[in-house]
């Protein structure tokens, strides 16, 4: 199956001007110890990442590093309630942490995946304080910032030495924007990462469920309404590509429009898609139609047309068919190509046909593999023995990585199990 979209330049220029040279940057590298499943790991990244793993392995608990981060540095975030919404210290820290009960976080920042040094490097630990008549709370123990333009660390935070005001260690300086003006790209960086993981019945019937004020929509629920505040010819621009890309993917789809809450018959926005049919004027279906994979579809590509902030993508390949699946690593390399930037992007998968292309790079691929004394490990596919000799062979990365992180004897040990005594 072939998708011919026309990949034209469009314009940008709904997002912040002085933004762009922030968000264009991307995470080149990050440090994790003792965050879940990882008890220590150093990963570095590509501008396209594929993270795949047996089940529980910490796929989900990789990418929830990053939206941590988020959490930080968002409007009515911090610290104290990034830990808070993963129920405390000890919910987060690693199972195998020995020693070091600190939790230790490092990410370098670079403006492109070649570059010798990262623009930026910033370090974040973190553990627990109090007990008994005291709450207890996530207390900072380090924060550092590397500015790579100033050649030095311009923050070296250490709770030892801040002893006369432990309240300020409740607090990073990263969250604070009297603290973060020196490091103020990174504080941006960070609160622009985007994660999505579209619920097709939150788009569907978006009405029905409430979103508590400090939550944020990352599944979909909203999808409407960020798109009918999108500026209109940005909007079509965005329409028409996916547009192009259903009438391939969804059988004797002719048209997909947007309809304005303006102009609705019920005041609210809606999708409108005109089929082909035996009568002349074709049948029209709304969003509260669409099939699940429609749906998932189109929040995914608007998802990646939207934005140049790095992406994190749970499981694009749910409820798609197993064709389109194939087209999704070429059609995020294609829409991550954004005037002179490139747009990073995470995806977790366990999709034999997202990965059964050539188009996808070893280098590309981080395999998550579960240890009994060390936690989850990460290495990329180019550094396992056996998947590299694979691929240089000529088999696709889904022939060759994915036999590598399949529970052990799963096939014979599940075979064994009956369902009556």
């Amino acid at each position: 199956m072939e998708f011919e979209i026309s990949f034209a330049s469009n314009s940008w220029s709904h997002k912040t001007l002085n933004l762009s040279k922030v968000l264009n940057m991307i995470i080149s590298k990050v440090i994790l110890k003792n965050w879940k499943n990882f008890q220590k790991v150093e990963i570095n990244l590509n501008e396209r990442n594929f993270i795949i793993g047996a089940n529980a392995s910490g796929k989900s608990n990789l990418l929830d590093v990053f939206r941590f981060m988020r959490d930080i540095t968002k409007d009515s975030g911090g610290l104290q309630l990034a830990v808070k919404e993963r129920d405390g210290v000890p919910k987060i820290r690693c199972v195998h942490a020995k020693r070091v009960s600190d939790i230790l976080l490092e990410f370098h920042l670079s403006n492109h995946i070649d570059d010798a040094k990262p623009a930026w490097i910033y370090i974040l630990g973190f553990k627990n304080i109090g007990g008994g008549i005291k709450d207890i709370e996530p207390q900072v123990t380090v924060e550092k910032v590397y500015s790579e333009e100033a050649g030095k660390w311009i923050l070296n935070r250490n709770a030892d030495n801040e002893q006369k005001d432990k309240e300020k260690l409740r607090f990073t300086y990263l969250e604070q924007i009297n603290s973060n003006e020196k490091f103020r790209d990174v504080y941006n960086f960070f609160r622009n990462i985007q994660y999505l993981h579209i619920v097709p019945q939150l788009v569907r019937e978006a009405n029905s469920y409430m979103l508590a004020s400090n939550k944020e929509d990352f599944y979909g629920r909203n999808l409407l309404e960020k798109i009918s505040k999108t500026k209109e010819r940005t909007r079509l621009s965005y329409l028409n590509k996916i547009e192009q890309f259903l009438k391939v993917a969804v059988p004797q789809l002719e048209k997909l429009e947007f309809i304005d809450r303006k102009i609705s018959a019920d005041g609210e926005a809606h999708f409108e898609a005109r089929y082909k049919h035996w009568r002349p004027s074709g049948a029209k279906q709304s969003e509260r139609q669409f099939s699940d994979g429609t749906l998932r579809i189109i929040g995914f590509m608007w998802a990646i047309l939207d934005g140049t902030e790095t992406i994190l993508l749970e499981e694009p390949e749910l409820y798609l068919n197993a064709e389109i699946v194939k087209q999704l690593p070429e059609f995020i390399h294609k829409f991550q190509r954004k005037r002179k930037a490139v747009r990073q992007v995470l995806i977790t998968t366990h999709s034999f046909d997202l990965l059964d292309t050539k188009t996808i790079n070893a280098s590309e691929i981080l395999m998550l593999n579960v240890t009994d004394e060390h936690g989850t490990e990460v290495i990329k596919a180019s550094e396992n023995k056996s998947a590299a000799t694979k691929l240089k062979a000529g088999f696709s990365p889904a022939e060759s990585v994915l036999p590598e992180i399949a529970p052990k004897n799963v096939r014979h040990s599940l075979s064994q199990i009956s369902l009556f005594d």
